[in-house]
């Protein structure tokens, strides 16, 4: 019997633990490498449209997701003043894009990834570095704190912020603010009623959906300067942004402590990485003109895109087709689709 081919994974997220079970079921022998010390329920939630479900179909976890749907009845954008600019409903939107759009917390998406693989798969504490990305006739190396490890494979699934990919492009610049911070809140809201919402404002945005554990996800996004904070506590930042728009806005608010909110930049890959076979490898000297691919939606808002490689995949954001404006201030969407934040 011919030996199974082995893959390594670097970054125990979604995406990493995405590609590790796929590849077990491939029947690959999979090591995933985290560096925390354990895949702990970080984070807040996260929106799986129909076409992301149906990737989670290949690894059997597609309908167990699905059941976790929560949105129901109507929904749209709105106007920070109450105002509908557009409505939909959970099922107009399933029959257009074939299946529900689910959001969960991104705690249960792991829990569920991680089920799906050996006990001994995931490796925790375990920071990993790319030594050699092999090629024709070697092995992939990485080497860890307990030893180094040899792949026909490596995923580099370690976030924006990737070491695999400063590896294999030491030239290429990283990740650029792209131009505004997120808040995030996941809690319970108990006799609140209110329909699922995304408000637009002015350099401002405001999202409120209902988790199926009875919690509700609420997420905002403002154009700021990089590396700034609230000077008290990002509540009371979300207040002074947010607290006269329509509710259940100013609920949410009231109901959120300090502790509760997260606050991140956003950050995205602005110059594509060049093709990592041939001539033009970051490992020889003589540049190439960037691989592109085509324009689609991010699967998670943790690095995810591949590259070119063979051997080893990074991550970049999709490239705007023709006729296409730059980068949309939120996230990566096509041309004339609506925003999310989730």
């Amino acid at each position: 019997m011919a030996q199974s081919r082995r893959a390594v994974v670097i970054g125990g997220g979604i995406g990493g633990l995405t590609a590790a079970a796929a590849l077990h079921a491939r029947g690959w022998r999979v090591t995933v490498l985290e560096r925390a010390r354990s895949l702990e329920p970080v984070g807040a939630a996260i929106s799986l449209a129909p076409n992301s479900l149906r990737a989670l179909d290949v690894i059997g976890l597609g309908d167990e997701i699905r059941a976790l749907a929560a949105w129901a009845g109507d929904g749209g954008l709105r106007t920070p003043g109450g105002r509908w600019l557009a409505r939909t409903s959970a099922g107009a939107a399933a029959a257009r894009f074939g299946g529900p759009l689910v959001l969960l917390h991104r705690a249960t998406l792991i829990t569920s990834l991680a089920s799906r693989l050996p006990a001994d798969t995931v490796r925790t504490a375990s920071a990993a570095t790319l030594a050699d990305p092999g090629g024709p006739g070697r092995p992939a190396r990485v080497t860890t704190p307990d030893g180094e490890l040899e792949a026909d494979l490596v995923v580099g699934a370690d976030g924006i912020h990737s070491a695999v990919r400063r590896a294999l492009f030491p030239g290429h610049p990283g990740p650029v603010y792209s131009g505004f911070t997120t808040w995030r809140v996941v809690i319970p809201l108990p006799g609140v009623e209110f329909t699922s919402h995304e408000t637009w404002g002015l350099g401002r945005i405001w999202g409120t959906h209902p988790l199926k554990d009875g919690r509700v996800y609420a997420y905002a996004a403002a154009r700021t300067p990089a590396g700034e904070s609230a000077p008290d506590d990002e509540r009371a930042e979300l207040l002074r942004r947010f607290g006269d728009w329509h509710e259940p806005v100013p609920a949410v608010l009231a109901a959120a402590r300090p502790g509760d909110v997260l606050r991140h930049d956003v950050h995205h890959i602005a110059e594509p990485c060049p093709p990592t076979t041939g001539a033009g490898s970051p490992w020889s000297a003589t540049p190439r003109t960037p691989c592109r691919r085509p324009w689609a939606r991010a699967a998670t808002r943790r690095s995810r895109t591949r590259s070119c490689s063979r051997t080893t995949a990074t991550t970049r954001p999709p490239t705007p087709p023709p006729g296409c404006p730059a980068r949309p201030p939120w996230h990566a969407r096509p041309c004339g689709s609506p925003a999310s934040t989730s």
